[in-house]
């Protein structure tokens, strides 16, 4: 069973604690295909139980809920607790149940099991769109967000001026959000989110949608509002430099379940490296160099590093404004025609672009030093992995991305402490 409670739970006065979040025993369960009940008179009695925090009178009897092709914990016996003014990332790959977990703190989505304790009013910025009437003004839409969290209408006057320049969408305000673009759309809600009256604020990975000068100006916003005013933040992002701005502290789920916690966000992405990628802080240097660990009949790889148009070697963030160059030292040991050789550029294990010689005609026995130029304008900031590939046409591997794992990593940001690495197997 479930519980929200506001303040009071079981005479607990949290209200008078520094406590802004408590989850006991957390967990939310998905039936796969299963819409509802088959009849509305059941569907009804199951949302009234739910609401009343009752057993669901149409269970079936002595049933549990397991993985299986029914359904899966989408969370699952989650344990935790956020104090005032905590800044708190929440990491991991997709499907880990971050949003999932977000909705529910929202109160969007309600558990299947465990208790929440929430003191305060939250504020959430999730989908696009999430809380917005399309046929609705975005002025409109203010004022009934404002409404939504208890404010009255003299509050939100006193806010609305602030809202719509900080949203920079003026000209558009007493336009119905149905014609906003999505970049318009996550202006104005994370400018109504910011503004209003809330003790916790809730964001999700949509600041992505956001332009480069946005989303570190909506970052800015969230710091000042949390070291400035005290307000709680809870934000997922799959940009580690975006997240290592903002927060203070982490927790990183897996599969629904909370694998660690902790009061440094720095020792957080050190455990999810080496959690999600077996990447470790010693492992960390400007540049890769074959050991003579790693060998083949065709080609050897020697070293990979990025470098700026003056060819030095980049040991810092990289930025946009600038044009970059990976360098690839090869030696072809055995030359054949068909010999395809270049790299993937991922973020967080999703694949965002490549790169690669033209033909095998480009390489020559002996040592080759490849250079490619960075595809900046296919980027964004953030953390990234270069793998290196390299195979003969339509027959097999020499250097496998998947397993070999030959690569560095590096971040593109303005701010953040630069991180370029060693991609270890």
């Amino acid at each position: 069973m479930y519980n929200y409670e506001l303040c009071i739970m079981n005479d607990e006065l949290i209200f008078m604690s520094d406590i802004a979040i408590k989850v006991e025993n957390l967990s939310k369960y998905y039936r796969l295909g299963v819409i509802n009940n088959g009849t509305l008179f059941k569907d009804m009695q199951s949302w009234f139980a739910r609401l009343l925090g009752k057993e669901d009178p149409n269970a079936k009897i002595g049933s549990t809920y397991k993985d299986s092709k029914e359904g899966f914990w989408a969370l699952k016996d989650l344990n935790f607790e956020i104090k005032k003014g905590d800044r708190v990332g929440i990491i991991g790959h997709n499907g880990a149940g971050k949003s999932t977990l977000l909705k529910v703190l929202s109160q969007i989505t309600t558990p299947t099991e465990g208790n929440i304790k929430i003191n305060g009013r939250v504020a959430s910025l999730l989908e696009v769109g999430t809380g917005f009437h399309p046929e609705m003004t975005g002025r409109e839409n203010i004022y009934m967000n404002g409404a939504i969290l208890g404010m009255k209408k003299s509050e939100i006057d006193k806010k609305v001026d602030q809202i719509i320049e900080f949203s920079e969408i003026g000209e558009h305000i007493d336009t119905p959000v149905k014609r906003y673009s999505s970049g318009m759309y996550v202006r104005l809600a994370f400018a109504v989110a910011a503004h209003l009256d809330s003790d916790i604020l809730i964001a999700d990975e949509v600041l992505a949608v956001g332009d480069a000068a946005f989303q570190k100006k909506a970052l800015g916003k969230m710091n000042e509002l949390s070291t400035g005013e005290g307000r709680t933040v809870l934000f997922v992002s799959h940009q580690e430099h975006a997240v290592k701005n903002l927060c203070n502290k982490g927790i990183i789920l897996k599969k629904g379940r909370i694998i660690y916690k902790t009061d440094d966000i720095n020792d957080c992405f050190d455990e999810y490296n080496k959690q999600y990628f077996n990447i470790t802080k010693d492992d960390k240097t400007t540049f890769w160099e074959n050991d003579g660990s790693f060998t083949n009949q065709y080609i050897d790889v020697k070293k990979i590093q990025i470098e700026d148009e003056n060819g030095v070697v980049q040991t810092d963030e990289l930025s946009l404004s600038k044009n970059y160059f990976i360098r690839c030292t090869i030696n072809v040991k055995d030359y054949q025609d068909n010999i395809l050789f270049g790299g993937r550029i991922l973020l967080n294990e999703t694949y965002i672009t490549g790169f690669g010689i033209p033909e095998a005609s480009v390489l020559k026995v002996g040592l080759n030093e490849l250079l490619f130029e960075l595809p900046h304008d296919r980027l964004f900031p953030g953390s990234y992995k270069i793998k290196i590939s390299s195979s003969i046409r339509n027959t097999s591997w020499i250097v496998n991305p998947d397993s070999d794992n030959i690569g560095i990593k590096f971040t593109i940001g303005n701010t953040s402490k630069p991180i370029l690495g060693f991609v270890k197997k």
